[in-house]
């Protein structure tokens, strides 16, 4: 049987959503050219409320008459199973997912009129897959045509956002786990790159080696495209080509995270190619660490993710300032945005399932507060560009520092800790 924690999720949407019926299709299957099929990785809503992860298949939840699981998946079939692998099926929906109730896929149109039959809601998110949006609407107007029988049907469609995903932004005991081992397996692949990089590599052969750690560790998947950017490369947010050669003198800066049983690490490094920072280097990186390390300790129970952003953004305003970047004070250098060439983009996001993960960051009065189990980025950066109108010296310098960080009673966790992060912890980490 699978974890009793899926059954339990289910029933509280089962309680949240009382009187009404929630639907969640599985992910598509994408083509990547011709009949050549991407990696199927389900949705994180469907594995979240059921732990399935085959895909043509339709999770209904109702509690009309009692609670009810209803899982429509493919049936099994030893012909396609031959060249694709096992189907749960049927009986594997029943016996091992927990379903109180299961049927073809293939006979969703007759069947949900009567799953949706009963409930005055429908909890459903529209707008992300078209066809599935179709047949949702095409079973709602066959109930409409019911006029003459005495039935309830669903009058209204509402987000399921606001239930399940934030659910899925307090981490379970079981979801901290998880995280803590993909975060393991990401912080010894990281301690490797530091080790193992030299001038002359070039920025693809440190992404082949992280792919490798990662699945030699057993996690899935990468959590999300590696980027690993050298020397002028460093300063680019995104930058996933990953086909520079690396130089002597160069930083690399790595941002990469596996995926461990569906939980995303998202970890960012940067470290001198030739063992040793430069005295510019050492400066940026200070600034950036100590922003880092201050946006750690504002991560705590009533606090914003406003809150820790505008420590790390203190700190690298004052920075910026003392070594000439920009021009001060702090107050107008903020509230012009004259660090924003420098540093573009916020500290933190959520991180779960999904490396971004869900949940709101504000309500109507405003940024909401932390509270335990959430888990947070945080990642400021300093970035150079190598054309900018910056110091000669400075030009070409870029910096992250990321980790991952519990929020608890007792005050933040960093689940990414003893990976190398002070200047002698990674020069170390870079001896040859």
């Amino acid at each position: 049987m699978l974890s009793d924690e899926f059954r339990a999720r289910r029933n509280r949407v089962l309680e949240a959503i009382h009187p009404g019926v929630l639907v969640v299709f599985s992910a598509p299957v994408a083509l990547r050219n011709n009949d050549v099929e991407h990696e199927y990785r389900q949705s994180s809503d469907f594995f979240y409320l059921t732990g399935f992860d085959e895909p043509e298949s339709v999770l209904v939840l109702s509690n009309v008459d009692a609670p009810k699981t209803t899982l429509l998946v493919r049936p099994r079939d030893p012909d396609r199973e031959t060249w694709d692998g096992p189907r749960a099926g049927l009986e594997g929906a029943l016996s091992t997912f927990g379903a109180d109730e299961a049927f073809a896929v293939a006979e969703l149109d007759t069947r949900l009129p009567d799953l949706l039959r009963g409930a005055p809601r429908l909890f459903y998110e529209l707008g992300q897959q078209r066809a599935d949006d179709d047949r949702v609407l095409r079973a709602l107007a066959q109930l409409r045509r019911r006029t003459r029988q005495a039935l309830v049907y669903p009058s209204s469609i509402h987000e399921p956002a606001p239930i399940v995903h934030e659910m899925r932004l307090r981490k379970s005991a079981s979801e901290i786990q998880k995280l803590s081992r993909a975060l393991q397996i990401t912080g010894q692949a990281h301690a490797e790159l530091m080790r193992e990089t030299r001038p002359g590599m070039f920025e693809y052969e440190l992404e082949a080696k992280l792919r490798r750690a990662f699945r030699e560790s057993g996690a899935e998947r990468t959590a999300y495209a590696p980027i690993v950017g050298s020397g002028p490369n460093a300063t680019i947010l995104h930058h996933i080509r990953n086909n520079r050669r690396i130089e002597a003198g160069d930083l690399v800066l790595v941002d990469a995270g596996c995926e461990y049983d569906y939980y995303a690490a998202d970890v960012t490094r940067t470290y001198p190619a030739s063992g040793r920072f430069s005295a510019e280097q050492r400066e940026i990186y200070s600034i950036v660490l100590d922003a880092q390390l201050a946006a750690i300790e504002h991560s705590r129970m009533g606090a914003t993710l406003e809150d820790v952003h505008q420590a790390a953004l203190g700190v690298i305003v004052d920075g910026l300032i003392r070594l000439g970047l920009i021009e001060g004070p702090r107050d107008v250098a903020i509230s012009e945005g004259r660090y924003k060439p420098y540093f573009m983009h916020r500290t933190s996001h959520w991180l779960g399932m999904d490396v971004h993960d869900v949940g709101r960051y504000y309500h109507a009065t405003g940024p909401r507060e932390l509270e335990p189990g959430m888990v947070l980025t945080v990642e400021p950066g300093i970035y150079i560009a190598a054309d900018g109108a910056a110091e000669p010296r400075y030009r070409g310098i870029g910096v992250r520092i990321e980790d991952d960080v519990l929020i608890s009673e007792h005050g933040p966790v960093v689940l990414s800790s003893g990976i190398p992060k002070s200047i002698d912890e990674v020069e170390l980490a870079c001896a040859r």
